[in-house]
Order: C-alpha cells, then sequence, then structure tokens
C-alpha cells in the first residue's frame, strides 16, 4: 500500500516535465521509503533501476550492466561494459533522443567498491547536462555518507544537483492512513511502538489487537521486528556494542550526557561523539527548554538527549531487557505484563508520545494557519518560590519582534481519566515562571477528554483550547 509523500512526488513530477538534464539526490534513515517513493515515480516511465549490493566493484559493475541492457538493448546479446564511465556514459548519451530515468540505489555501496565513482559522475554530468534528457537519482541510507560524499562541498558531486529529498518518517495522522481499522486512540499507540517507518506500520495486521500486533511483530523471535533495531546497527556502525548501551540509558530515563557515560562506563568525550553519531542517524534527539539556544560547540547544561525514534525506544525499554524471557517462549507474558499490569506501563510510556504528537498536530494546524508560532518544545527549569524543578510539556513562542512575545502552554495527558480543572490550573501556574511572555494561550490535550468543568471553563475563556484525539485526526 503506498501512502503520502505527495510532496515529494509532486517535486519529482515537476522536474520530469522539465524535460532536461536533472540529478536528484534522496537520502534517510533505512526503511523510511525513499526505494518506494523512487518506484512510484518512475512507474509507466522509461527507467533503469540499479540497486548498488555490497560487494566488489567488479561484480556491481556486472549488475549494473544487465539492468542497462535490459531497458536500453532488450535484444541484443549481453556484453558487460568494461568500466563503470563507459556504463554511465552509455546511459547519458541514450538519453540525449529519449527521456530516460537512471537510479542508482544504495549508492554508498557503489562508491565504497570504487571510490572514483563520484568523480566519474562529475564528469560525465559537466559533460553532458546541456544535451541530455537524463534524469539521474542517486539514493542511500547512510546519512552520513549521502551528507558528506554525495551534498557535502567536499563532494565532486558538490553544486550538481538539481534537488535533494531527505525522506523524515511518517507524522502520526499520515500513519493513520495506513491504520484505517483501528480507532484513534489505537493509532497513536500503535505509532508510538512502531514509530512513522512506513515499512513497519505496513506490518500491521488489521484484524488484530495493538497487544496481539505488538507480541507478534516485537514479542516472538520470529517477528519481524524483534531484531530490527540490532541489525540496523550493525548496518550502520562497525561496532554497536557501546551504542547499544548508550541507547539503554537512554530508553531507561537517563537524558544527560554525564549520566549516560557514567551508566555506559565512557569519558564524556566519547559518550558526545557517540551522540552525535546516533543524532546524524535519526535515532537520538538534543533538546534544550523552549526558548534557550544552545551553541554546537558547547552544549548548555540543561541540555537533555532523548530517543527520537519511537520504535527504538519501545524495542530497548521493553524488548532488550527481555530477550533472554522472550528467547525461552515467554514474549507473551512479557507483552502482556507491559499492556495489562497495574499502574499502566504502556500508559507511561505513551506519555512522551503522545506529547510528539501533540506537537505535530500544532505544526499542521499552522500551516492551516490556525496558530501562529516561530519555535516549539518543551520547558523544564526551576521554581525559585517552591524551590523544585517543573516541566512544560508544549510551550510554543511567537516571536514578534515585541517586548513580550506571545506564547502557547501546552499540557498533555494520556490518561484513562479525563482532564480536570486542575490541569488548567497547574498549567496557568506553572507558565508564570515565564514571565516574559505576557499574552498567553492555553491548549490542554487529553487521551480521554475533560470534564464538565474543564469544558465550562474553556467555553468561558477565548485563550483556553482542548484537543482530545478525535479532533487530532
Amino acid at each position: 500500500m503506498f501512502a503520502g509523500r505527495d510532496m515529494e512526488l509532486e517535486n519529482l513530477e515537476r522536474y520530469y516535465s522539465e524535460d532536461a538534464f536533472h540529478f536528484a539526490v534522496f537520502y534517510g534513515r533505512r526503511r523510511v521509503g525513499k526505494t518506494t517513493i523512487i518506484n512510484k515515480f518512475r512507474e509507466d516511465k522509461k527507467s533503469i533501476y540499479f540497486a548498488a549490493a555490497e560487494t566488489s566493484a567488479k561484480e556491481n559493475l556486472e549488475l549494473l550492466s544487465i539492468q542497462i541492457h535490459s531497458v536500453l538493448a532488450p535484444e541484443a546479446p549481453l556484453n558487460y561494459f568494461s568500466s563503470f564511465n563507459s556504463a554511465f556514459e552509455y546511459c547519458f548519451k541514450a538519453a540525449a533522443k529519449q527521456r530516460l530515468i537512471f537510479v542508482i540505489d544504495e549508492y554508498p555501496y557503489l562508491a565504497e567498491s570504487d571510490r572514483a565513482v563520484s568523480s566519474l559522475l562529475q564528469t560525465l554530468i559537466d559533460k553532458y547536462q546541456h544535451n541530455s534528457r537524463l534524469f539521474l537519482i542517486l539514493c542511500g541510507s547512510s546519512m552520513s555518507f549521502m551528507e558528506n560524499q554525495v551534498l557535502g562541498y567536499k563532494s565532486p558531486l558538490y553544486g550538481r544537483r538539481s534537488c535533494q529529498f531527505k525522506i523524515e518518517p511518517f507524522k502520526y495522522y499520515e500513519c493513520a492512513k495506513m491504520l484505517a481499522g483501528f480507532n484513534n486512540i489505537d493509532k497513536i499507540t500503535l505509532y508510538g511502538i512502531c514509530g512513522g517507518i512506513p515499512e513497519y506500520i505496513a506490518r500491521i495486521n488489521q484484524n488484530l489487537s495493538v497487544q496481539q500486533n505488538t507480541e507478534a511483530l516485537l514479542f516472538n523471535p520470529s517477528g519481524r521486528l524483534y531484531e530490527e533495531p540490532s541489525n540496523l546497527l550493525k548496518q550502520e556502525l562497525k561496532s554497536p556494542q557501546t551504542y547499544n548501551a548508550i541507547l539503554s540509558a537512554a530508553a531507561s530515563g537517563a537524558t544527560k550526557i554525564n549520566e549516560i557515560a557514567s551508566i555506559v562506563g565512557i569519558e564524556t568525550s566519547q559518550c558526545s561523539n557517540m551522540l552525535a553519531t546516533l543524532i546524524s542517524l535519526g535515532i537520538i534527539k538534543k533538546e534544550n527548554p523552549a526558548g534557550e539556544k544552545s551553541s554546537l560547540q558547547k552544549p548548555s547544561r540543561k541540555t537533555i538527549y532523548l530517543l527520537s525514534d519511537f520504535m527504538f525506544r519501545f524495542w530497548y525499554r521493553f524488548i532488550r531487557p527481555n530477550q533472554s524471557r522472550i528467547a525461552m517462549g515467554l514474549g507473551k507474558t512479557v507483552c502482556s505484563e507491559i499492556f495489562n499490569k497495574s499502574g499502566g506501563i504502556i500508559e507511561t510510556y505513551m506519555g512522551p508520545v503522545f506529547e510528539e504528537c501533540a506537537v505535530q498536530y500544532l505544526w499542521y494546524e499552522m500551516k492551516k494557519g490556525k496558530y501562529k508560532f516561530n519555535s516549539i518544545g518543551r520547558w523544564w527549569g526551576s521554581n525559585p518560590k517552591e524551590k523544585k524543578e517543573e516541566e512544560i510539556d508544549i510551550v510554543a513562542i511567537c516571536d514578534n519582534n515585541e517586548i513580550s512575545p506571545d506564547a502557547f502552554f501546552g499540557e498533555c495527558k494520556w490518561k484513562n481519566t479525563r482532564a480536570g480543572t486542575d490541569v488548567l490550573e497547574e498549567l496557568i501556574k506553572k507558565s508564570q515562571l515565564l514571565p516574559i511572555y505576557n499574552k498567553k494561550q492555553y491548549i490542554i490535550f487529553s487521551k480521554s477528554g475533560f470534564s464538565a468543568q474543564l469544558v465550562n471553563a474553556a467555553a468561558e475563556r477565548k485563550n483556553i483550547a482542548l484537543i482530545e484525539p478525535g479532533i487530532m485526526y
């Protein structure tokens, strides 16, 4: 099932319609849907698709030769090209008389098998770009390679691209298109377990419950996602052992760099470098309190690190610590403990997920003109009056160059009880810790709706909005 990605397809079609040489770069983490978008785009178009293999240059050249001949000379005897240069040039020349898409997927594998490939492409682009109708697409999952060796200013290909597409995971409302058989709360829960990766969402069985799907995919040694994070790290990193420990520490609640380094047993400087790598892979994110900035060279003392990929967060929180029990056939028991245990383990886990969905909702509504703000995030800091630390789930700042810019303050409640007026009162109280914002709006998100008293309070005041899952979809 193909869903979403309308903007990417529209841009690709626009470039394609110009009937001139274009060079597009696709990159993003594995399983995010890059190849699916490209294949959708090249439907009903003349195209060569080559997926490079993690093998020798000779074998890759043979595989490329087969693909080129199958499209451009299917009736002729197969003759392997003598070099990548001759193979590429053959495609450029063939596109002088016809519109032709040429896709090189897993480009980092090809470039690693022959380090001259990027320079060869650069030379041919410079030579043929004015008289070729080739639509060249390079695609790769190695974020660092694509950003540095293809898009970076030191790359031979720098400045040659017509467009670039960094493919991000789906937002919660985009995943909903693939989860039509579930109610709104279940959709958010599945998003919190699988993240926004289309490949994972596509594995969900519409005829099973959330718990049954989770058990089948993650709590079963033969489940599709049982070893997924571990396998992905092995593909991206040469020595994933320490990275595994860092992710486990983050999943268990450690957020400060010194806390994570201490748990893992490494120096803070080493931890900082490894966190930077995980950030580049889209697995970890760095946060500062809303309204505060931190330089890249010197992070703020308030800087925290969180797992941004929800499937990684779920896996390192619940699967990795229980792998021995799951391997012994107790996966169903472990899964049941998480979903049914008194105290609501899954409810606690879903709190930050709901906060992220609320942020995505506000950005989406801002695009439609409902809200206006420049930045959004969480805020945390000290309460000098009560001598304790406080947190505000959402602070959206509208920097309109006035002395006191507007701000939206939000609270998210993922509980099985309705949010009451006490939630609003507490939010108003905490917002007073940021007195610079004198025109304040309040937004409360609640999984289970709102008490009659809170609904009446919101109706009497124009600066209060109440949002439940039904409104978010």
